[in-house]
């Protein structure tokens, strides 16, 4: 299983990997034994893996693995991923490799790029890129080469790519067992009150907006999703903080931030391309309107990744610069906080 499972997507996003209808005479059958019979290779776990995420959809509609497959039910079992590993086609993009060895390499991403394809964007990601330097990646649950974890496509930051198989495995369980360590630095919006604290809440998909995640406060809802941060540095309307991440789900940090009221500066999906806080002077809004076009993303670099080496057992730890483009908008409010009194 993977670190990070990705969430249920429209059918019309998806790719169709397999379809079967239930012949005539079909008693009723839960659907993960109906598709082990059908699917040459397919492993229970993986199967159920599969609906666990929404990827099994019987009669166009999302199933869990104990439905029960009657008499000319179509079933279907869709990917965001192309069927065939061989759609992706290599591509001579250069990458910022910090550290490399036999099994594994650490690379900087920039701003901007996506980390996989996906609907939408099947050229110019990080695995394009991957496949192009280096041969024979292994994949992960979601067939994609290299790839241990991810980060957003507007998030910068360090990424560990698995070699080989053995790393592969090593590595994402210690994603999985929360062994790992992850630190962004953020910019969000308002001052925040406690100079440290953690923030826990189940994360799902938003119900009234599919684009967005969502914090559950009951607990039966989503995953869990713990982050830990602190403020770095106080700049008036906005707060630089660390955010360590204990799970890794999709828009962790930027889900949980505004669920706590301090949205990222410039994160369009979550509403903070606009001024959330401050004066309502021209003058401000010249000013913001100016550091939007400085870090024209939301405000969010994946600055340490720490992690034991699978094959020596030793302790690693990366850490990289804050982007020029953060670094701007940072000086910028650093400026107006010194001279707006």
């Amino acid at each position: 299983m993977g670190p990070q499972e990705d969430p249920e997507l429209r059918e019309d996003e998806l790719f169709e990997h397999h379809r079967f209808v239930a012949s005539k005479g079909q008693d009723p059958l839960r659907v993960d034994k109906f598709l082990m019979n059908f699917i040459e290779n397919a492993t229970r776990n993986k199967i159920q893996q599969a609906a666990k995420n929404g990827h099994i959809w019987v009669n166009d509609t999302i199933v869990k693995q104990n439905y029960k497959v009657k008499a000319g039910d179509e079933v279907k079992v869709l990917f965001e991923h192309p069927p065939h590993e061989n759609l992706l086609v290599p591509e001579n993009i250069p990458l910022n490799i910090v550290y490399e060895d036999d099994v594994l390499l650490v690379v900087n991403k920039p701003a901007g790029m996506v980390v996989h394809p996906g609907h939408g964007n099947y050229s110019g990601t990080l695995i394009n890129a991957l496949i192009y330097h280096f041969d024979n990646l292994p994949v992960n649950s979601n067939e994609r080469p290299g790839l241990v974890h991810r980060i957003d496509k507007d998030t910068s930051g360090l990424l560990v790519v698995a070699k080989t198989e053995a790393a592969m495995t090593h590595l994402a369980k210690q994603f999985f067992d929360k062994t790992s360590e992850r630190e962004y630095v953020a910019l969000v919006w308002g001052n925040m009150e406690e100079e440290e604290g953690t923030v826990e809440g189940h994360i799902g998909r938003n119900p009234k907006n599919r684009l967005q995640m969502y914090v559950f406060e009951d607990g039966e809802q989503g995953k869990e999703a713990v982050t830990h941060y602190k403020v770095l540095e106080r700049l008036g309307y906005i707060t630089m903080v660390s955010c360590k991440l204990e799970t890794g789900r999709t828009h962790q940090i930027r889900v949980h931030m505004k669920h706590i009221g301090h949205t990222l500066f410039n994160d369009e999906r979550y509403g903070g391309d606009r001024i959330l806080k401050g004066t309502s002077f021209t003058k401000y809004k010249q000013f913001v309107d100016n550091a939007f076009k400085v870090l024209p993303r939301q405000a969010l670099h994946a600055k340490t990744l720490g992690f034991v080496h699978p094959v020596s057992g030793k302790a690693m730890r990366f850490d990289s610069e804050i982007p020029k483009d953060m670094v701007d908008c940072i000086d910028k409010w650093r400026h107006y906080a010194k001279h707006k009194e």
